[in-house]
């Protein structure tokens, strides 16, 4: 068992500025995915140039952060929203989807995609391999926040936290989601695939990832469990990226068997 070391969520103040681990922990993942495009952009089959990174990164923040904003308001936070509408910009409040974060990223790249003449699905087999770090990264921020945590357990490596002994689920996320589908992603993208397929590999492995570690994590207060008493928001919202993505991945390698043909 360990005991929580109970952080301080922020890192430096200068003045009324404040600096969290929570918002490095983006800069960390936007930082990382930056390097790691400018690397993979030099591959032949890269549908951006080298010059053209920084300008997909830009667009990728954006879409992370209002999506992610968004997307948990709507999901998440909607009390919150009813009864102050001034939360939605109220970042340091705290509050980030994932799922929320995913559309608004589609919604970018295919935006982005539009202005290089590319298809939307050219440019997320480009940047998937490049997220996993960033929600690695997040989730670390979240263990250091001292929220989204695992349900009480009797296992060796349990958290003490709030005088209980509990799963580090956000540990579980940030190895699963983070190292483990990095690792899956960038091998797998380390050759050419067919169009749509690592789009599809991305959608099928976080799903599963996430739909796993929602056992073992404590769902959020005020939704409890929404079917069947066990299973949460989180795995409904990440059951049909599951499905979306197996049915893409079929479809990729029957259309490459097609044109081979």
């Amino acid at each position: 068992m360990f005991v929580f070391p109970e952080i301080d969520p922020i890192l430096l103040q200068i003045g009324f500025i404040k600096i969290r681990w929570y918002g490095l922990m983006y800069v960390i993942g936007f930082l990382a995915a930056w390097w790691l495009a400018r690397r993979r952009c030099q591959r032949a089959d890269s549908p951006v140039s080298l010059k053209q990174v920084d300008d997909l990164i830009f667009y990728a923040m954006l879409g992370v952060i209002i999506g992610g904003r968004v997307g948990y308001c709507l999901v998440y936070g909607w009390d919150q929203l009813i009864s102050d509408p001034l939360y939605l910009i109220k970042i340091t409040d705290g509050g980030m989807s994932f799922h929320g974060g995913l559309v608004g990223v589609m919604i970018a790249m295919w935006w982005y995609g539009r202005t290089l003449g590319k298809t939307i699905w050219h440019i997320l087999d480009f940047a998937a391999p490049l997220v996993p770090i960033g929600l690695g990264a997040g989730r670390i921020g979240n263990f250091i926040n001292g929220e989204l945590w695992g349900a009480e357990t009797g296992v060796r490596w349990g958290v003490l936290y709030d005088g209980a002994v509990r799963h580090p689920s956000q540990l579980y996320e940030a190895a699963l989601e983070g190292l483990l589908l990095f690792a899956i992603l960038w091998w797998y993208s380390a050759k050419p695939r067919p169009y749509m397929a690592v789009s599809a590999m991305f959608l099928i492995c976080y799903g599963i990832f996430r739909f796993i570690v929602e056992f073992y994590r404590v769902p959020d207060a005020h939704l409890g469990h929404l079917l069947f008493d066990w299973v949460t928001m989180g795995q409904i919202l990440s059951a049909p990226m599951v499905i979306a993505g197996a049915v893409m991945l079929a479809m990729a390698y029957s259309m490459h068997a097609k044109r081979r043909r």
